[in-house]
């Protein structure tokens, strides 16, 4: 049975940066003009603060896109677990931080480094996130899986919401 709870505060944050410490690459989601628009992002931080930091190219759809609807979703998974998160996006002018979060993933998209002037920084402030977790790994989630399947029950996962 997947049990639903409501996280708040310290709690509920350190749970998120624990799952997500495996969960590198996400799905973000802009809604601009043209509509909906997802594409793989590489996280470069998660803070416990709610900010999660990317690096793009300013001559995206994407950053396009925020111009005019700071609203995004982003979601990230790994074998057991699953995040899905909102917030609004701003684009951060700030070479030091580039800097700091520079890394050979970065130089893969963009081989200039972060002196390249279509670096920039998206600062994500999340506002509220979701997560399911089946602990215990890939066993588990087959016993759980089976379960559902003999009974006639539900999967058995952690579920729960963190307003941030």
């Amino acid at each position: 049975m997947t049990t639903t709870q409501n996280q708040a505060g310290d709690d509920g944050r350190k749970k998120l940066v624990a799952l997500m410490k495996d969960m590198p690459i996400g799905m973000m989601t802009t809604y601009g003009p043209q509509g909906p628009h997802s594409f793989p992002m590489a996280r470069q931080e998660v803070e416990p603060t709610a900010e999660l930091w990317f690096i793009t190219a300013r001559d995206t759809r994407h950053v396009r896109d925020l111009a005019t609807s700071p609203q995004v979703s982003v979601t990230f998974s790994s074998r057991d677990a699953w995040v899905a998160i909102t917030g609004r996006a701003e684009l951060v002018d700030d070479q030091a931080k580039l800097e700091e979060l520079w890394n050979t993933f970065a130089d893969a998209w963009m081989p200039e480094g972060p002196e390249d002037p279509n670096a920039v920084l998206l600062r994500l402030d999340v506002e509220q996130a979701e997560y399911w977790d089946t602990p215990g790994g890939k066993v588990a989630s087959l016993v759980s899986f089976a379960k559902a399947k003999l009974t006639g029950e539900t999967f058995d996962a952690d579920h729960g919401t963190v307003d941030l």
